[in-house]
């Protein structure tokens, strides 16, 4: 199973990557800009097949992807016949479309992906007082997160309460959902008998567990985890989870790139998954995470839901991250088209020359630098999810 989530989080990747240079690939060809190649990795080509004018193909290297468009800059040597149709000669307005399209792109997967999750596989419930797990302990303090030698077992795994029952009525006070049966448990004194009554396979049950006290706690603890139903919405209220969950993903997204320069020192600390830079991850930790879902032991629903939000916060991440004003990202490229433009537009009015395109010569040594940081990170990211993964919680 955790092989089977490999292929699957590989065979994402290389989608959204065929979708990422898509978007470049048509916004170009609406524009009617000479496009020579579309290829998905990189390094030795291991098959290719020319159409027209593009050669499209398959490289060795599965690590990204890229559309060639010709005269991207004004360094690039250029057929006097294809000028009129290379990049660096359209308006800026169609080459900021061209740069922006693939991160488009990721975005448009991820919302797409989102629908699909609420109006297909469901939206997650907790608030059911139906149970979906059993402590086996009473944690030592509130801060504890597992069982340690020496810890009592929980009241619920005492009086014999199972995954499955649905509780419906604890100490005579009738529950429907999670909120109220957790109001009714720690309203109850510690160490007395209480009733709990459940519907166990069509029948009602009827149990007598003593509460018990966590440090630093308030109230009752009986040692449950509520169950997670799935139910599927209509389609506008699919469109408003989509755009809901979006813009949480785009916060936590912005919020984790913020944290990318102080993240080194968390990448081999013992408790990284309880730091926020130590969470960022390379496709490494992203494919351990999708083959870790498919192998616990949960229902399909919650693998498929793990999984599509894995993916969906991947392209959404990679999204704004290539919308970074470095280059060689494309929003670096967005950034010179904009500030050309601008100067343009100043020249204008002040009924000066066009000065033309960006010198790309005084910007190579910033680009360089920049593509051998981000290299030089991400294989750290790498060396980091091998060496001291994340594992997704369980």
């Amino acid at each position: 199973m955790t092989l089977l989530g490999w292929i699957i989080f590989i065979f994402a990747l290389l989608f959204s990557i065929m979708l990422h240079e898509a978007g470049h690939f048509v916004t170009a060809k609406k524009f009617r800009m000479k496009v020579t190649q579309f290829f998905v990795g990189f390094g030795q080509t291991i098959w290719s097949r020319t159409k027209g004018e593009t050669e499209y193909g398959i490289k060795a290297l599965p690590a990204g992807g890229y559309v060639k468009i010709v005269g991207m800059t004004a360094l690039e040597d250029v057929d006097p016949a294809d000028e009129d149709r290379s990049f660096r000669r359209q308006p800026g307005w169609q080459r900021g479309i061209v740069l922006f399209a693939g991160s488009f792109m990721h975005f448009a997967l991820a919302f797409v992906l989102l629908f699909i999750l609420a109006a297909g596989i469901g939206v997650a419930n907790s608030n059911t007082a139906t149970v979906g797990a059993i402590d086996p302990c009473v944690p030592s303090s509130a801060k504890a997160v597992s069982c340690v030698s020496g810890n009592p077992a929980s009241p619920a795994a005492k009086a014999g309460l199972r995954p499955g029952d649905k509780i419906i009525a604890l100490a005579g006070t009738k529950v429907h959902t999670w909120t109220q049966l957790g109001d009714a448990i720690r309203a109850q004194p510690a160490g007395t008998p209480v009733t709990v009554t459940v519907i166990r396979d069509g029948r009602t049950v009827t149990l007598h567990p003593s509460l018990a006290v966590i440090h630093g706690r308030a109230g009752s603890y009986l040692g449950i985890s509520p169950a997670q139903l799935f139910q599927t919405v209509g389609p506008v209220s699919a469109v408003r989870y989509a755009g809901s969950e979006f813009g949480q993903i785009v916060v936590g997204s912005v919020k984790a790139l913020g944290s990318i320069p102080k993240a080194i020192p968390d990448l081999f600390a013992k408790n990284r998954s309880s730091t926020a830079g130590g969470n960022v991850t390379s496709v490494v930790g992203a494919g351990e995470y999708t083959g870790e879902a498919f192998a616990a032991k949960v229902g399909w629903q919650v693998k498929v839901s793990v999984v599509l939000l894995i993916v969906i916060s991947l392209n959404i991440f990679v999204g704004l991250f290539n919308l970074l004003p470095l280059l060689p990202l494309d929003g670096g490229h967005l950034a010179v088209v904009i500030y050309e433009s601008i100067r343009s537009w100043f020249a204008r009015i002040r009924h000066r020359p066009d000065p033309g395109l960006v010198d790309m010569r005084k910007l190579l040594p910033l680009s360089v630098g920049v593509f051998a940081l981000l290299v030089g990170f991400g294989l750290l990211l790498i060396m980091a999810d091998i060496i001291n993964p994340v594992h997704i919680p369980q």
